[in-house]
C-alpha cells in the first residue's frame, strides 16, 4: 500500500480549509483546529512546517493568523506533499543520496521505477489545491504512460 504519511494528510487537510476561507482570511491554530477537528498541536506543528516551506504566511496581533501564501488554483497537491514529506518516490532506492541496498550493484528493477515515480509525482502534480477545496479532483491521467509496452499489458 502507497500511504502518505499522517502529518503529510493533515498539511493537505489544513490547506484545503484556508483554501475555502479565501486568500485574505487568516485564521490561528486554534481557529483551524476547530474547523478541521484536527488537533491544536497537530495544526500548529503543520502550520510551523508550511510557513517554513512558504507555502502559508503568519501575521501576529488580534486579526493575525496564517493565511495561503499561494492561491489555491496555482498550488498543487505534489508541493505540498513535497514540503512535508520531501522528494517523492516510490521506492527508497531511487532518492540520489541513498545507498543502502545490499543489491544495488545487480538490482534487476534499477531505473525501472522512473516512470511509476513520474507517474505519481505528474498526478499530484495536475491536482490543485483549489481542485481539493471545491471537491472536483481533476480526473483526468492521460499523461501516464504504461510501464509495460501495450503488447506485454495484461499478459502477464
Amino acid at each position: 500500500m502507497i500511504k502518505l504519511g499522517k502529518l503529510t494528510d493533515y498539511a493537505i487537510v489544513v490547506m484545503v480549509q484556508l483554501a475555502r476561507e479565501g486568500s485574505d482570511a487568516s485564521r490561528s491554530a486554534h481557529q483551524l483546529s476547530n474547523r478541521t477537528g484536527l488537533p491544536e498541536p497537530t495544526v500548529a506543528k503543520v502550520l510551523k512546517t508550511l510557513l517554513k516551506e512558504k507555502l502559508v504566511l503568519s501575521a501576529r496581533g488580534a486579526q493575525g493568523g496564517y493565511k495561503l501564501a499561494i492561491k489555491p488554483e496555482e498550488l498543487s497537491i505534489r508541493t505540498i506533499v513535497e514540503a512535508i514529506d520531501g522528494p517523492i518516490s516510490i521506492v527508497a532506492c531511487v532518492d540520489a543520496g541513498d545507498h543502502s541496498c545490499q543489491a544495488q550493484a545487480r538490482c534487476p528493477t534499477k531505473g525501472r521505477w522512473d516512470p511509476v515515480n513520474s507517474a505519481i509525482r505528474d498526478a499530484l502534480e495536475s491536482i490543485r489545491l483549489s481542485d481539493m477545496a471545491q471537491g472536483q479532483c481533476a480526473r483526468s491521467y492521460d499523461f501516464i504512460q504504461p510501464v509495460l509496452p501495450a503488447a506485454q499489458v495484461g499478459n502477464g
